[in-house]
């Protein structure tokens, strides 16, 4: 077996995990902690973006960790892993998504990053 040595930075391959805030303009208006949309369908964006700015402030603080808060607030499955998306390269996420996560330094956080998902934060992990 070789063991492959993972460039990161310009291309390669990265892992994150994330939290996702679902609204109304989400591609999908359902979750594993809404699975009807009621709560979606009636947040704006910017309530998610500001939901999601004082999540982001309080692991930045270090009143929570990432995993703590993205396995309870995050909308996407990856909830269960603490938001963990597992490995990835260029061209498997959305283009948002991806450019944002293969910016960050590993263990940076991104600010609010938009995809027809929903707002997110990322969390670079490798």
């Amino acid at each position: 077996m070789s063991s492959s040595s993972s460039k990161t930075g310009g291309g390669g391959e990265v892992r994150a995990s994330h939290m996702l805030i679902k609204h109304e303009g989400s591609r999908r208006k359902a979750s594993w902690k809404d699975p009807e949309g009621r709560i979606i369908k009636s947040t704006t964006r910017e309530n998610a973006v500001s939901q999601l700015k004082a999540l982001r402030d309080d692991i930045v603080s270090g009143k929570a960790t990432f995993e703590d808060i993205a396995s309870r607030f995050s909308d996407c499955s990856s909830a269960k892993r603490g938001g963990d998306l597992g490995p990835f390269g260029r061209g498997q996420m959305q283009k948002p998504f991806e450019e944002a996560t293969f910016a960050l330094k590993i263990g940076g956080i991104s600010d609010i990053v938009d995809t027809d998902s929903g707002v997110h934060i990322i969390k670079r992990t490798k």
